[in-house]
């Protein structure tokens, strides 16, 4: 009979009908063997084995109905299986004995043992090999269940995993879209036609790449810096001059693979406390290159940093900063690489602000992309 259809642990249980009478057949075969050699070898003629043969397939068949049996208490409530289970296997025993002491007789009507006498005789050993059935049959079945519990926690924990990596995933601040579209709304009111067109592609060439990858999906950072250079490309339109990314990025790291869009929410909060709040604008700098095993990201900018006016040293700007950003990476982060990773922020003296990641090199086949400055 199957293992109650429960989840397989590993490949003799893929087919839980045909695993159960594999085990049937393999283990009544071996108690078959096991009694009658041992006959044999006690000096028992062949004969001893016809009484042996005829209690193996009584054993069989008993045993058939009771994993019956079995599996219709299995859920039931403790007492309730346990009671009737060993009602079962004690009325199955005595049938058992019975058969075999009235078999014992018919192949030796000449024995001095009685019916009676068989029969307690027999009844032990039929019961022990029927305890001893039962309690695999259980101890297989409490197995199954056991490990179809695990997978369910593993399969809730993994979703779990994916509904937060998304959440992080689409936690991008809307400010950069409301003020994407605020400025191509005035550039269409001053009938400025060819750069808001030029802005409204590039937005929509961005949001095609967010919405379209997956939110648990990784990237090659190649990918990655080319979205970025993408969304520079549209806040440039916006501050001009003021705004002066820089990319050193070592090809050798190109292929590494990072969550997307991970590397976003640095340059957002560079940009709007960096850039924003200075007439002259900022220097933002993104590096990555190889630190032993693990690929360096450092994403660094030439704002006020923590020296203008105080600051909160968690998120490592102006203390009306919510920190989201940063408390986003470090959980996609967490999520992606366990504590495989690396995360630090800080402030220069002379101002600045600096955020340095680092996580194990995990190459993808993806083209390499050069260097340089934007």
């Amino acid at each position: 009979m199957p293992f109650f259809g429960l989840t397989s642990p590993g490949p003799f249980f893929g087919n839980k009908v045909r695993a159960f009478w594999n085990l049937q057949i393999l283990g009544w075969i071996a108690w078959l063997g096991l009694r009658g050699v041992s006959g044999l070898a006690g000096g028992q003629s062949l004969s001893f084995l016809v009484p042996v043969i005829v209690s193996a397939i009584t054993g069989f068949s008993l045993t058939l109905l009771l994993s019956v049996c079995y599996r219709a208490l299995f859920n039931r409530p403790p007492i309730l299986m346990w009671s009737a289970s060993f009602g079962l296997m004690a009325v199955a025993a005595a049938l058992w004995a019975f058969i075999d002491a009235w078999v014992l007789q018919v192949v030796n009507p000449k024995s001095e043992s009685g019916l009676t006498g068989l029969l307690l005789a027999l009844v032990y050993v039929d019961a022990t090999s029927l305890a001893a059935w039962s309690a695999l049959y259980f101890a297989i079945n409490y197995f199954l269940q056991l490990e179809e519990q695990n997978d369910r926690v593993l399969r809730l924990e993994t979703q779990a995993a994916s509904a937060q990596l998304a959440m992080l995933r689409y936690q991008l601040n809307p400010h950069f879209l409301f003020n994407t579209l605020n400025s191509i709304s005035t550039l269409v009111l001053l009938k400025q036609a060819e750069p808001a067109n030029a802005m409204l592609s590039r937005l929509s060439a961005f949001l095609r790449y967010t919405l379209a990858n997956e939110p648990t999906a990784q990237v090659t950072l190649a990918q990655e810096i080319e979205t970025l250079k993408l969304y520079l490309d549209i806040e440039k339109m916006r501050f001009e001059d003021r705004l002066r990314p820089h990319f050193e990025i070592d090809p050798a790291v190109a292929r590494a693979r990072l969550p997307s869009l991970l590397l976003q929410p640095l340059i957002e909060n560079a940009i709007k406390y960096a850039v924003t709040p200075q007439e002259e604008g900022a220097d933002i700098t993104i590096s990555a290159q190889l630190a032993g095993e693990n690929v360096r990201i450092t994403v660094s900018d030439t704002g006020a940093g923590l020296s203008a006016g105080g600051g909160d040293p968690t998120t490592g700007y102006a203390t009306e900063s919510t920190g989201v950003g940063l408390a986003n990476i470090r959980d996609r982060l967490a999520q992606a690489f366990g504590d495989q990773q690396r995360f630090e922020a800080q402030s220069g003296a002379d101002g600045g602000f600096t955020v340095r990641i680092e996580f194990p090199f995990q190459p993808d086949g993806q083209a390499t992309i050069g260097t340089g400055q934007t």
